[in-house]
């Protein structure tokens, strides 16, 4: 029999307003220059570095990037599960990373939840998804009665598209699909004001995806839920996001409006993650040429980079000299083009040259692999062939050559290398024994 718990009417530790921006827009999350560092010592790997950034309410904030930047890293710090090693994360203007009160770590869950990548390994297998969506309820006793709570949870579950009678089976069950609705059901049957979606759409098939965006959008419209999307797709992130962060090896780049970051992706590594995206027509994705980030075109040695605002609501991390450069783009007012689309005949040129170069690195490679073949079995190259050629240098060349004499390629290299070292280091010995006898007879 369920456990009937009286829902707690307290006051909030929470304002019922954050802070203001500059732009007069509330801020409900603000991220202020954490590390987050994993291990301790000369193992430590830092897996976040002086990120910073702000979410409105209301608003959908991405955060992009490749695999092992540092988005998830993120988002579970959102939700207390990474601790910090330097800077704060506050909601509503209130301080909910490092050590608070139990109260307020509980506020935090209620009104912080979390979508997770994999629906079905964050679902309990062993339990009814009636008991799964009712877990925060039974937690923080969110409703009045039993009644109240069956029809919290019937609700949820049909605005999810899901039916009644899907509430007395188990997550194994269920499709990919229907597994994050039910993760959905989940975080939303709590009536949380942020909601972490650590790219709950990844793990789905691509007809499944707008679906639940779809939903997703409409618990935004309908009950004015923030978003945190965690994402590396960005040809979806622009059509649900109201702003963009970008993050490389565990630094926030840049951070922008969703348009204007598309529209003039001033950094080098938000123009490769823009030009990867795929062209529907594969006529013009075959001549597309995809932008390459290099991170040594920066030179961070004297002129440190720091992450400033250039204008327009767009922050982006750079030196002195970069910060101008991308100033003056910006000003100019004009798309910065990321993606080149270059004609059939340079695209074939392009094809012609990289077939010559994998052609030449593939004979290059089969003849190695012949030699290495064509090598007899005791040509291994010992160290000990360099060792004794060291201190023997003259019975070491001669080694060598006859090891050369019947194709020993590896043992008469060996044996040489040996060889070479010891007579330079004879001769060292030597200039100085004479330069010690010139000293003594003068």
């Amino acid at each position: 029999m369920a456990i009937i718990k009286t829902k707690k009417k307290g006051r909030s530790l929470f304002p019922e307003h954050g802070p203001k921006a500059e732009n007069g827009k509330e801020i409900l999350l603000s991220v202020k220059d954490i590390d987050i560092t994993f291990g301790s010592g000369d193992t430590a790997v830092r897996a976040v570095t002086d990120a910073s950034f702000d979410i409105y309410k209301g608003e959908t904030f991405s955060l992009v990037g490749e695999s092992g930047s540092g988005k998830t890293t993120i988002g579970r710090a959102v939700i207390r599960v990474n601790p910090l090693a330097a800077g704060e994360i506050q909601y509503k203007g209130v301080r909910i990373s490092g050590k608070i009160p139990h109260a307020l770590d509980r506020e935090v869950i209620r009104n912080v939840q979390m979508v997770f990548q994999d629906p079905a390994a964050s679902l309990n297998e062993r339990a009814t998804v009636d008991y799964i969506i009712s877990e925060g309820l039974y937690n923080f006793g969110l409703f009045e009665n039993e009644a109240d709570r069956v029809q919290k949870v019937e609700r949820m579950i049909h605005d999810v598209g899901l039916l009644p009678e899907h509430l007395t089976r188990y997550p194994h069950e269920f499709s990919g699909g229907q597994r994050q609705r039910i993760g959905i059901a989940r975080a939303m049957v709590m009536e949380p004001e942020l909601v972490v979606a650590d790219e709950p759409i990844s793990a789905l098939d691509v007809s499944i995806r707008a679906q639940v965006l779809n939903l997703m959008k409409k618990f935004q419209k309908e009950k004015g839920v923030t978003y945190l999307f965690i994402a590396h797709d960005l040809s979806v992130v622009r059509f649900i996001s109201d702003r963009i962060g970008v993050i490389y090896k565990g630094r926030i780049v840049e951070v922008a409006e969703a348009e204007e970051l598309f529209n003039f992706p001033l950094h080098p590594y938000t123009h490769s993650l823009i030009s990867a995206i795929p062209i529907p027509d594969p006529q013009l994705e075959k001549n597309k040429v995809q932008y390459i980030y290099d991170p040594a075109i920066h030179d961070y040695s004297t002129d440190k980079p720091e992450f400033v605002d250039i204008g327009h609501d767009h922050w982006i991390y750079g030196n002195k000299a970069e910060i101008e450069k991308y100033k003056a783009l910006r000003e100019k007012g004009e798309p910065v083009k990321a993606v080149n689309i270059i004609s059939p005949e340079e695209t074939e040129k392009f094809a012609k040259a990289r077939k010559t170069t994998e052609e030449a690195q593939a004979k290059k490679v089969a003849k190695d692999l012949e030699e290495f073949l064509q090598a007899p079995p005791r040509d291994t190259g010992s160290i000990w062939y360099t060792l004794v050629s060291f201190f023997l240098p003259i019975l070491g060349l001669i080694g060598g050559a006859v090891f050369k004499h019947f194709h020993y390629k590896r043992n008469a290299r060996s044996c040489f290398k040996g060889a070479i070292r010891g007579f330079i280091v004879l001769g060292v010995i030597l200039a100085l024994f004479l330069l010690l006898l010139i000293l003594a007879v003068i």
